[in-house]
C-alpha cells in the first residue's frame, strides 16, 4: 500500500551547499522530517552541480519520511549562460536580447534539458526551449 503525502515541496538551492539554515530548514523542520537526511543526500547527488541553482522536489510522508528528486539548471538560466546575458528582456514583444540563440545552443541546451522533462523527443524540448527563449526577448535563429 502506497503512503499518505502529507506533503509536496520543491525548492530551489544551490548545488552540492544545502545547509539547515533557510530556506531548507524552515521549511522542512515544520513538517518534522529529519532534515539532516535531506541535506546529507542532496549534497552528494548534486556534488558536480557545485554553486549552480538546481530545484529539488521534495515529497514529505504521514511517517515522517521523505523522498527528493533533483532538476537541473533552469531552462532560463541556460540560455541566459549560453548567450553570454544577464538577464532577458523586460518586455520581450517590443525590446529584443541584442544576441540571438543559434540552433546549435539550442539543440545543446534541449538535450541536457531533456533528462528533466517528461518526454525523451528532443524535437519536442527544443520546442519548449524555444519558447521559452522567446518569452525572455531572445529571438531563435533558423
Amino acid at each position: 500500500m502506497a503512503k499518505a503525502v502529507k506533503a509536496q515541496l520543491k525548492m530551489k538551492i544551490l548545488g552540492g551547499r544545502a545547509t539547515a539554515a533557510p530556506p531548507v530548514g524552515s521549511t522542512l523542520g515544520q513538517y518534522g522530517v529529519n532534515m539532516m537526511d535531506f541535506i546529507n543526500g542532496f549534497n552528494e547527488k548534486t556534488k558536480d552541480m557545485m554553486g549552480q541553482t538546481v530545484t529539488a522536489h521534495i515529497t514529505v510522508y504521514e511517517d515522517r519520511t521523505m523522498d527528493f528528486t533533483v532538476v537541473g539548471l533552469p531552462t532560463d538560466d541556460r540560455i541566459r549562460q549560453a548567450l553570454g546575458v544577464d538577464k532577458g528582456s523586460g518586455r520581450p514583444n517590443t525590446e529584443k536580447v541584442s544576441k540571438k540563440l543559434t540552433q546549435a545552443q539550442l539543440t545543446k541546451i534541449a538535450e541536457d534539458k531533456a533528462a528533466d522533462m517528461n518526454t525523451d523527443n528532443v524535437e519536442a524540448v527544443k520546442k519548449m526551449v524555444a519558447g521559452t527563449a522567446r518569452s525572455m526577448g531572445v529571438e531563435v535563429a533558423d
